[in-house]
């Protein structure tokens, strides 16, 4: 799905590491998964913001699902680390919050879900396996909401039965 020149990293791309700040200030590499968990990366838009919220807690309330044995969940936005925290905080979330504040995008940029004349990411979800692969992903508009249960069928595709 493309949004106005937004595509984001198709399927079978190698995923761009990355080295960003979580809720906490500890730094998060997407390498500190590599040959151990799958991921699941996903960008949003702001902090705090009905739909952004919507889907975070979400996420928070399957949280099973996102972060076990086999997966590891990570949200980044372009929000301050601090902004993360009392978000995080509010909302009792179980995952790592990261931030993508500076360089300013330069991690949503790199996976192609930048939106420059907005200043934020776009919803970007990006299933990768344990060897750095994108398998799966989903771009969508600001206002629109992503279905978790395509992040489940997504994550089961990468088991073999």
């Amino acid at each position: 799905m493309a949004l106005d020149g937004i595509e984001g990293l198709a399927p079978g791309a190698a995923a761009p590491d990355f080295a960003l700040r979580n809720e906490h200030g500890e730094t998060v590499r997407l390498s500190d998964y590599r040959g151990r968990k799958a991921v699941v990366l996903l960008f949003f838009p702001y902090a705090f913001t009905g739909v952004c919220t919507g889907e975070l807690c979400a996420l928070r309330d399957r949280l099973p699902d996102f972060v076990n044995d086999e997966v590891q969940l990570l949200a980044v936005s372009c929000d301050t680390p601090f902004a993360l925290r009392v978000f995080a905080d509010r909302e009792g979330f179980g995952y790592p919050l990261l931030s993508d504040f500076w360089p300013h995008g330069a991690t949503a940029r790199a996976y192609g879900v930048f939106d420059e004349e907005k200043g934020c990411a776009v919803r970007g979800t990006f299933v990768i396996d344990s060897g750095g692969t994108v398998r799966w992903t989903v771009v969508n508009d600001l206002p629109d909401a992503r279905d978790l249960d395509e992040y489940v069928t997504a994550l089961k595709a990468l088991t073999p039965a």
